[in-house]
């Protein structure tokens, strides 16, 4: 018999907008060391601090409160072959503060949830695993973080470490100038976090319940993935309640591998009055992340090779 594993935190992260402003860089300070000269760069305002962590070394990378005083807040992160890893300490929290949320911000400004961060007694700890390896923190009481500009409430952001520069904010077009293919991560604001497939027992499907935010509140999913030995895995998309959806939109499921390249899974339109609606499809990528966007109706009718329109939902697997 099939194993069911119902895991109530997947989330569906809506994220609309992937601009976020982005202030004149200047130098601060010039790293000397005895073959070469690195300079950290970071905006006059600070407020812009995404860097590409390095392979196999340690980066302490400290958080400054932003709307709060007294904090503080320090992140030891590695990046390996297994993904990039977080471990975060928050100290001197105000009691006030009770939940917060940890998001990395990618180079094209999206916003990525990486999970709740626990607070006790003014502590704050919080450990993950990410597919990103170009991104900047915050920590934000919301709990569906969609966009980060200067009005974004948030309590702690990540400051440049001495030694590395601010990669530049790369605005990307979305609509019919999108290119067909899409293999950098760094230009994409489709970046989704990996499944882990390859631990998943082939033959057996895991199930996955998804509730939708924003747009989509009042919609839900339950995803099923089976790896079969062929190396190939099955995904089914069961969407209900879909009333509760904007009427006269396309919905594409996308599959998504670790070097960001994309295949389109399968599309349902949503008319009035539909309420189920369910999406089969296979893919041979060795492991993937799963992604849902709205397309216009009028591309739709063409072949979509890569996402075009808003993404409304991204599958992860929350602790």
């Amino acid at each position: 018999m099939s194993k069911r594993i119902s895991l109530l935190a997947a989330a569906a992260l809506l994220i609309f907008s992937t601009a976020a402003a982005v202030a004149a860089q200047t130098t601060t300070t010039t790293t000397v060391t005895p073959t070469t000269v690195t300079k950290t760069v970071q905006n006059a305002d600070g407020t812009y601090t995404v860097i590409e962590y390095p392979v196999g070394k340690e980066t302490i990378v400290n958080l400054d409160p932003v709307t709060i005083t007294g904090a503080k807040g320090v992140a030891t992160i590695l990046r390996d072959d297994a993904g990039t890893r977080i471990k975060l300490n928050l100290t001197g929290v105000p009691s006030t503060v009770t939940a917060l949320n940890l998001y990395a911000v990618d180079p094209a400004g999206a916003v990525t949830s990486l999970g709740p961060i626990t607070v006790t007694n003014g502590l704050g700890t919080f450990e993950t695993t990410t597919p990103l390896n170009k991104f900047m923190l915050v920590a934000s009481p919301e709990t569906a973080l969609t966009t980060y500009d200067p009005n974004t409430k948030i309590y702690f952001r990540s400051v440049v470490p001495s030694g590395f520069a601010v990669i530049p904010h790369t605005v990307v077009p979305v609509g019919e100038n999108v290119s067909a293919t899409a293999t950098s991560t760094e230009a994409s604001p489709y970046t989704v976090p990996m499944l882990n497939i390859p631990a998943y027992k082939k033959g057996d499907d895991t199930k996955i319940k998804v509730n939708f935010t924003g747009v989509m509140s009042g919609t839900r999913a339950n995803v099923f993935i089976e790896p079969h030995k062929d190396k190939a895995t099955e995904i089914k998309m069961r969407f209900h309640e879909l009333k509760d959806a904007p009427t006269g939109q396309a919905f594409i499921l996308w599959a998504v591998s670790p070097d960001n390249q994309f295949q389109k899974l399968g599309q349902i339109l949503n008319v009035k009055d539909r309420n189920e609606a369910e999406i089969n499809a296979t893919t041979t990528f060795p492991d993937f992340g799963l992604l849902v966007t709205q397309e216009d109706l009028g591309v739709v009718k063409n072949t979509v090779l890569v996402p075009a329109g808003p993404r409304l939902g991204v599958i992860q697997i929350v602790p």
